[in-house]
């Protein structure tokens, strides 16, 4: 076989089979990384990659090492599922490193973390002064979790005895220029509503919109693909008509 042929099919394999076990393994593994998985995350990148390029070794002897992999990934999960004390053994304990507004070296030095490393994701929630903060947490997957002190809390509405409006999630209708028809079922509507709603809001074609949603209240808001803006903000230092280098 062309080698370039067999990198080409031992590549698309390989990315199918990371993209399996990412589905298999559950939102969990991305959304909250702990240390065990990051580790499992870069030996299952290594595995695929070397299943990709590697054309003189059988590729079966990677993909059974995938396969061992994501098992262990999936047993670890569901052991630490159901057994409380494996979970924190696997996938570690909150930490505290700010308790009532002073800082716990102790426990920061048994992870290894600095001030500097405390101040910077502390300032990443919006917090610059250690003064305003009471509790910071330390998650297991690295993310600080803060507190803040009672009166650097922003005022709520329920701070003010203000009666509030229910607010659900905005249903997705159209999303680029195509109707999301389980969504209009779900809301009691049918196309013809939409495309009238549309029409009245200067819409001739589906293909104008780029994104529209319906809130909780019923108000429709439509993102057409060409929105005509008199000014464009720019964060950018660049001078107006400056080419980027």
């Amino acid at each position: 076989m062309n080698p370039f042929l067999e990198i080409l099919l031992r590549a698309v394999g390989a990315f199918l089979g990371v993209l399996f076990i990412t589905r298999l393994v559950g939102k969990s593994q991305v959304g909250q990384l702990t240390i065990s998985d990051y580790v499992n995350g870069i030996v299952i990148g290594s595995i695929a990659a070397c299943l990709a390029t590697d054309i003189k070794e059988n590729p079966w002897y990677y993909v059974f090492g995938l396969a061992i992999f994501a098992s262990l990934t999936i047993l670890v999960q569901y052991v630490s599922l159901i057994y409380r004390p494996a979970r924190k053994f696997l996938l570690d304990e909150p930490t505290v490193v700010v308790h009532n507004g002073r800082i716990l070296e102790r426990n920061m030095a048994r992870m290894r973390y600095n001030v500097d490393d405390l101040m910077s994701q502390l300032r990443e929630k919006g917090y610059f002064n250690l003064a305003d903060v009471e509790f910071a947490i330390v998650e297991p997957n690295g993310s600080l979790s803060v507190l803040p002190k009672s009166q650097k809390r922003p005022v709520t509405p329920e701070d003010l005895g203000l009666p509030t409006k229910y607010e659900g999630v905005p249903s997705e209708l159209i999303v680029d220029g195509q109707i999301i028809y389980q969504n209009l079922v779900q809301n009691n509507l049918t196309e013809e509503w939409l495309l009238k709603e549309l029409e009245k809001q200067g819409v001739k074609s589906l293909k104008e919109v780029l994104y529209a949603s319906l809130d909780s209240e019923g108000k429709l808001y439509i993102d057409k693909r060409q929105d005509k803006l008199e000014h464009l903000t720019d964060v950018t230092d660049k001078l107006p008509g400056q080419s980027g280098q």
